[in-house]
């Protein structure tokens, strides 16, 4: 079996040599090339296993060499070596298609981990090449067949191929962690592991431990030494979940953290090196937080290098069939729930502010409520959406995006009234809100049940025709409590 061929691209002499030994002594073969005119030719003759180039050539740019690779060898990861400090420099050629980075002066330790690295994603591009695609096409965990999700899932798999650090931006709710999964799970460093954090849920004071570790005897309370998350990810993911919660103090750290490659544990005095895949999820728009200075500057470049963003349930609604099919099988195996067309018509007519997780919700709750598993409209229990503003009736109305619509109730789809036309001579006056003026008259329909049958809820579910989970539920729902005694 042959060694993988690496190809070198550097106009310094000296350089070129140290690159050259250390990849050798790895039981690599290595070209070398002072140039973009060598490269291409190397290039026209060998197929590699990994390009390394330098940003500046005496020729061109090595981000012309990144930008020619990824486009006609899709398998060949390429990296480039950028002069210290230059951060805008590796950002763009990330951007270009590059697989990572290295920052002059070369850090022995970081060149090995970065070739261990892209040396294991062209072996997995190789394995998925001879499988074919069934193999290729890997299982994912974000389910739906409509455009949105069909390009999300392309995207994903070309994001795989990359180093780069990606941002994952989308409503609360809508799959965000799946995401950091896949791109996880596609990549090459599936076999490693893939930690997330909720940067929202660690108290300010024990960030530092939490992410960088510690010595023992550092504080009060540390026994023993400790790894923090990323030494814990080592060789994997790290997905900085809300990542727009962190404080700012904890923001200049981790830039520290992620420009050097190394961190240093609390109470320790040498840092040691980390290999790791940043991905940062957030609901909240980034940008914004900049501009207000909640968050720096630079380390929103760093984690943005590449912006993924999830659709809302809502403009995939197409995807709810299949959803709910999944997610009750997982309710209850062997199909022993299923929806009407009614209520699979009404799931699909609704906005979904909590998008899947509050689908998952829903039907949670009305497997509880459905008779022999076949849950009805009415045992969805949709809440009503947020009305829209008031029009005065001169004005036209416009006509409502079909996320935006109310589900009607299981009478009203049944048996549609009439339409009908009000004039200036109506003397009633309508609702402000449809939907508080339907739940103060229910309501005032369950406290007269109740104080009829002295908050006996049994006897008032039975008076009202409803079961006493029901009951129960929409007491819950409309603030209905018991008086004290």
């Amino acid at each position: 079996m042959t060694a993988p061929r690496i190809l070198v691209v550097d106009d310094e002499a000296d350089l070129r040599e140290l690159l050259e030994i250390t990849l050798v002594r790895m039981g690599l073969d290595v070209d070398c090339a002072d140039c973009l005119a060598a490269a291409r030719a190397h290039l026209a003759r060998h197929e590699y296993a990994l390009v390394l180039t330098d940003m500046r050539l005496p020729d061109g740019l090595g981000i012309e060499l990144v930008r020619e690779v990824t486009a006609a060898c899709k398998s060949t990861p390429i990296a480039v070596i950028t002069a210290f400090g230059s951060a805008d420099n590796a950002v763009a050629a990330l951007k270009a298609g590059a697989f990572d980075y290295l920052s002059k002066p070369v850090g022995l330790d970081q060149l090995r981990l970065m070739v261990q690295s892209a040396l294991r994603m062209h072996k997995t591009e190789d394995d998925s090449h001879d499988a074919g695609a069934q193999h290729a096409a890997h299982a994912s965990r974000l389910i739906g067949q409509s455009a949105a999700m069909q390009d999300l899932r392309a995207q994903i798999a070309r994001l795989a191929r990359s180093m780069a650090p990606v941002a994952i931006t989308g409503e609360s709710g809508s799959g965000k962690e799946l995401a950091a999964r896949d791109i996880h799970a596609h990549s090459a460093r599936a076999d490693k592991p893939f930690i997330a954090v909720n940067c929202g849920a660690i108290p300010e004071a024990l960030m530092e431990a939490e992410f960088f570790g510690y010595r023992r005897g550092a504080f009060t309370g540390a026994n023993d030494d400790r790894d923090g998350f990323f030494q814990a990810a080592n060789g994997g993911t790290l997905m900085l979940d809300e990542v727009a919660d962190l404080p700012l103090p904890m923001q200049v750290k981790l830039l520290r953290a992620i420009q050097e490659r190394r961190v240093r544990k609390v109470g320790a005095t040498l840092e040691e090196p980390v290999d790791v895949r940043l991905v940062s999820a957030t609901h909240q728009n980034l940008a914004e937080c900049v501009e207000k200075g909640q968050f720096r500057q630079d380390l929103f470049y760093r984690l943005n290098v590449i912006e993924l963003r999830l659709p809302p349930l809502r403009e995939r609604l197409d995807d709810i069939g299949l959803l709910a099919d999944v997610i009750l099988e997982r309710l209850a195996p062997g199909g022993k729930a299923v929806l009407t067309p009614q209520a699979l018509a009404a799931l699909r007519s609704y906005s979904f502010p909590g998008n899947v997780r509050e689908l998952e919700n829903i039907l949670e709750r009305a497997l509880a409520f459905a008779n022999d598993g076949t849950i009805e409209v009415a045992d969805l229990a949709l809440k009503a959406v947020a009305p829209a503003p008031q029009i005065p009736l001169a004005q036209p109305v416009p006509q409502l995006p079909q996320e935006e619509a109310s589900v009607a109730s299981p009478a009203e789809q049944a048996d549609p009234p009439a339409p009908q036309t009000r004039t200036e001579d109506d003397d009633g006056e309508l609702p402000h809100s449809l939907p508080d003026h339907l739940d103060n008259v229910e309501r005032e329909i369950i406290r007269r049940a109740l104080e009829k049958t002295h908050f006996n809820r049994t006897q008032a579910a039975e008076l009202l025709g409803i079961s006493f989970r029901q009951l129960r539920y929409r007491m819950q729902r409309l603030s209905i409590h018991e008086p004290d005694s």
